[in-house]
């Protein structure tokens, strides 16, 4: 089974993944992960972050596993290097270069023939998954995204400078050539601005019931 979470940023998307992913007993994946781990190791092995041949390169010879729920790169969990804004700073750009997205593509379909999996991102129902069994979309204005952003005191930056940049890396998501951020005509569009995660979660888990498909659901619903 393949449930497909997608959205910009601070819409939400992890927090409801992760929650979904335990109560359905689903594998959970961030995508996004994915390529940041591309972008620190990038920055990591000292490459220039605009030398796209090198990154392509890279991306290919590096190996970006899940291993107890963490990212690993090359075998060691560097997780809580993948926030820095140091990445946040390069991230949409190599994640806009298409051999990259195939690199991570190709790796998060492998993951999904073995298990069922919730994954969130960008383009998940509409590149990665567009057979994917339920299709979320989640949205939010930017001065809430900025806000959830900023209380995860994850970054160094101001309210207004993380506002600045997630409106740039809107505008870069939803027009790169490659994996554009769009909403897939069979998705179910949920505006999370003034929903709790609660909320959210109910009906998200309400949808993956319809389908008959996840035990875990089914069995806690009777």
């Amino acid at each position: 089974m393949v449930i497909a979470i997608d959205g910009p940023a601070g819409t939400g998307k992890s927090t409801v993944a992760r929650r979904i992913a335990r109560e359905a007993k689903l594998f959970y994946i961030n995508s996004g992960n994915f390529y940041r781990a591309v972008t620190w190791k990038v920055l990591h092995d000292g490459v220039s972050p605009d030398d796209q041949e090198s990154i392509v390169r890279l991306a290919r010879g590096t190996d970006i596993t899940i291993a107890n729920g963490h990212i690993h790169i090359d075998g060691e969990n560097h997780e809580k290097e993948l926030r820095s804004d140091r990445v946040d700073q390069w991230v949409a750009q190599h994640s806009a270069i298409p051999e990259v997205r195939d690199v991570v593509n190709d790796r998060l379909r492998a993951i999904s023939h073995s298990l069922d999996v919730i994954v969130e991102g960008r383009d998940i129902s509409t590149v990665v998954f567009p057979d994917a069994d339920v299709k979320i979309y989640l949205d939010a204005d930017v001065e809430t995204r900025a806000r959830r952003r900023f209380d995860e005191n994850t970054s160094t930056l101001s309210l207004q400078e993380i506002e600045q940049r997630i409106a740039e890396r809107d505008k870069r998501d939803r027009t790169k050539k490659t994996g554009a951020l769009k909403i897939a005509e069979d998705a179910l569009y949920l505006d999370t601005s003034d929903l709790t995660i609660d909320q959210v979660c109910e009906t998200v888990i309400n949808t993956i019931r319809k389908t008959g498909k996840n035990q875990e659901l089914q069995d806690s619903h009777e």
